[in-house]
Parts: C-alpha cells; structure tokens; sequence
C-alpha cells in the first residue's frame, strides 16, 4: 500500500537532485542545503520567522549528532602532533623500517602500517606520523615515491577510512542518516571492506609493478632520510623516554581494542573509550617533554586539533542538518508538522517508490556505489554520506531488505572516491609528504579504484 505524498516530500527529492547536481559540477553544497532546510521548514511551518530559526536549530541538532566525532579526530589528530614534536612516532616506525628490503615489502609494510595506524590517528595525522619515516627507506630501496604514495592513499585513506571500524566517525554519518544503528553499519561493511580493499590494493600493485618494469616510473634520489636530520635538531625527550613511550602508546590502543570487544562497546562508547585514551597520551607525553611550558603546551596542542577538526567537518554540518530531516531530526528541529500517518520523510518515499517502481537488489547496488562515487567528488568523501545513506534507507524500503549493505556500501563509494584516493585536492597531504604530483597519483590510482568498485558492487548483490 502506497502513501500520500506531500509538497514536503518532493522538496526534499528536488533538493537531493540539487545536491547530486551541484557535486557533480563539483559545487559547493552549503547553500543548497541550507535553501532546501528553509524550504521544507516554511512548508511545513508557515511561519517566516520559525523557518529562519529552523536553519539554525538544525545545524545546532547536526553538531549535537556529531560532536563526539568531531571532538575526537581533535583530539587524536591533537596527539599526533605530540609525537610527531617529540619523535616519539620515529621510534615507534623504526622496527617497521628495517623490515623493508625490496620494493613489494616497501609497498605491502608501508600500506599495512599505514592502514593500521589510520584507524586509531585517522590517515591524514596517519601520513605525516609514517611518510616523513619510511618514504626514504622505500626509496631506497627501489620503490618510487608515486608508489609509496599510492601505497598509503589505498590502505589509509580507503580501506582503513571508508571501513572507520575503531574512530567510527563515517559510519556514524551513514546510520544516522538510514536511521540504522552504528553496529549494523559497521557489521555490514565488513565483508565489502575487505573485498574493496583486497581487490584494490593487489590491482594497484600489478600496474605498479607492470610500469616500474616498463621504465614508465623512476624512482628518484633527492629524497633525504629524515633521520638524518632529526639528529641535528635537540630531543625534547630522552632515548630512553621515547623508546618506553613508542611502546606504551600502541599498547594502550590495543588494549582499547581488547576493552570494546569484551565490555561489548560500540559507537559513542567506543568512540569516547579511544578519546579519552588520546587525551591521557597527549598530557602524559606533553608534561614530560615540554616541562615547565607543559601547560600551555597543551592548550596549543588542542588548539591545533580543533582547528583540524572543525575545518574538515564544517563543509558536513550544513549537509548532514538537511539529511537529518529526512528521518527523526524532523521532530526536533521543526516540529510535530507531518503528515499523521507519516513515517518520515525517506521511509514514506521508500513506501511510495516500492508502490510504483520494482526496484531490485542489482539496481539498489549498482546506484548506491553511483552515488557514493558522485558525493565524493567534492573532495571531502564525507559530506555526502548523509545522501548515501538517506538514498539506501530509500531503497531498503522498496526492495525489502539490505538497508545495511547498501547504506555501507555508499560509505565506501564516497570515501574511496573523495575521501583521498581519486580526487586530485583530496590527495594532497599524501603527495606533499611524497613530492608527487596529485593529478599523476590521481591517475595512478583511478583504474585499480575503479576495478575495486566495480567487484565490490557485484559481491554487495549477494549480500543484501
């Protein structure tokens, strides 16, 4: 049985179009979100003033859903910086370093530590903390920098992001949007991030290999070691205090990891677990290397990471308040102004399209990964997993079922694509620690991503 739509439902297809429109011409979507937010509250509402306000109140309900995330990639990348001063992460990579011997090793060590380490750091705090380390060891011994780059690009910011397992910042996006638990999302990606990411990664590998045989890659010499220079610059910590803390900090994180599988912990409380571990390392190592200056230190240290936190999720916030009203935040932020017998806005479009179109799991896949890919576009790979997951919840509701592969499997489309594997503004802190080219790693990496993709959409059929 189908149900009625309203003038408020349509506003919200015409401005889903509008968003897909604007980051396929690769646009801001800011403005459109927040038209599209007055719109529907006006419509709603009928009120001028009550509208305006509503703009605000949706982006203070969107920080509110966001916040832990947002607070705790602050924190972590707030950390990072701690070791990075005090070369602490040096110490902590070198075991990895001599461990690389042959231009594979450099590849398969370098993406699986990088991999690793971006699920507690996140990748962008990841590649500073490994690139600066071990990309003149690769060099060395044979691998070009394009290779380490895409190396940490396709294990960093594709496996280990679009998967978010431990941080679980996208996937909290994604769920909220399909109005599905965090856990279910996660349980869902699994299978299609290893898929994605196996698929990818051994891809990426042959080509490399295929055009370092060619002579088509040459690996370059003017690279220095950045041991090298560490020695001349004065240590804020001994030897010996770096040697116990580069042991100490992935211990604690491990057993992070321990904590949430045997107290069962998932979402927030596993988000706030690895927080609040990352702000005891962070003060830990700051009093004990900065000494009497430890307290402002601190401060600035935090500083820092907000700054990091709220520039990569500003474009977000706009974007995920006008997805939000598709589902529960509706209530909250506007008000009780439904239709009686509504369900929401997406499972009434959901109830609609099943009444009129037959859509099957081959078609629910084949656009979910679309439009993953196309909200990735601007670069982000976050902003638009909102959409992603507001389109599979859609789609759920007229195939009957799947809501959770394909709300994952449109969080791994958008982040590999725009997270910083494809789009050439989004692989910048990768190929600046590299000295590569973005458009060339852009290049380098769109056949085996589009490979990936291609697979992990064939096998996500299977699964829903």
């Amino acid at each position: 049985m189908g149900v009625e739509l309203a003038a408020l439902h349509w506003i919200y297809v015409l401005f889903i179009l509008f968003i897909i429109g604007f980051m396929i011409f690769k646009r801001d979507t800011t403005l459109v979100c927040i038209v599209g937010i007055f719109l529907i509250a006006i419509t709603a509402t009928g009120s001028l003033t009550a509208s305006v306000s509503s703009i605000f109140t949706s982006f203070i309900y969107a920080i509110t859903e966001l916040l832990p995330t947002i607070l705790v990639i602050s924190i972590i990348v707030a950390m990072s910086k701690t070791l990075t001063s005090t070369g602490i992460n040096d110490v902590m990579i070198s075991p990895f370093a001599k461990m690389i011997r042959t231009p594979a090793l450099a590849y398969w060590t370098i993406g699986i530590l990088m991999m690793v380490i971006s699920w507690f750091f996140w990748p962008s705090p990841a590649v500073a903390l490994l690139g600066a380390v071990l990309l003149p060891v690769a060099v060395r011994v044979g691998l070009p920098a394009l290779g380490v780059a895409m190396a940490m690009n396709l294990f960093g910011h594709g496996i280990a992001l679009s998967g978010d397992f431990i941080i679980q910042a996208a996937p909290k996006l994604t769920a909220d949007a399909a109005g599905l638990p965090v856990s279910d999302v996660v349980s869902a990606s699994i299978p299609l991030v290893i898929v994605m990411g196996v698929v990818t990664t051994i891809a990426a590998f042959f080509f490399l290999k295929r055009d370092m045989k060619l002579g088509k890659l040459v690996v370059s010499t003017t690279i220095q070691d950045s041991n090298e220079n560490l020695d001349t610059k004065p240590s804020l910590l001994s030897r010996t205090q770096q040697r116990l803390l580069a042991i100490l900090v992935p211990i604690l994180f491990v057993l992070d990891v321990v904590g949430m599988f045997v107290l069962d912990l998932s979402g927030g409380d596993a988000t706030a677990l690895v927080g609040g571990t990352a702000i005891f390392i962070l003060i830990v190592i700051t009093l004990m290397s900065h000494k009497n200056k430890g307290l402002e230190k601190t401060t600035n240290y935090l500083i820092e990471g907000f700054q990091f936190g709220f520039k990569v999720f500003g474009p977000v916030i706009p974007i995920a308040a006008f997805f939000y009203l598709g589902d529960s935040g509706f209530t909250t932020i506007i008000g009780e102004y439904l239709p009686k017998d509504s369900l929401g806005i997406v499972n009434d479009l959901g109830v609609a399209l099943a009444s009129v179109v037959p859509l099957s799991k081959e078609i629910g896949a084949i656009t979910l990964t679309a439009v993953g890919a196309i909200t990735g576009l601007d670069g982000s790979g976050f902003s638009g997993i909102s959409l992603a997951g507001s389109i599979a919840n859609l789609f759920a509701h007229s195939i009957g079922a799947g809501a959770e592969t394909l709300t994952a499997l449109g969080q791994i489309a958008a982040i590999w694509v725009g997270g910083g594997t494809l789009v050439p503004w989004a692989l910048i802190p990768a190929a600046a620690i590299c000295n590569v080219d973005p458009f060339e790693l852009a290049r380098k990496n769109l056949l085996p991503v589009t490979i990936g993709l291609i697979v992990t959409t064939i096998v996500a059929m299977f699964l829903i």
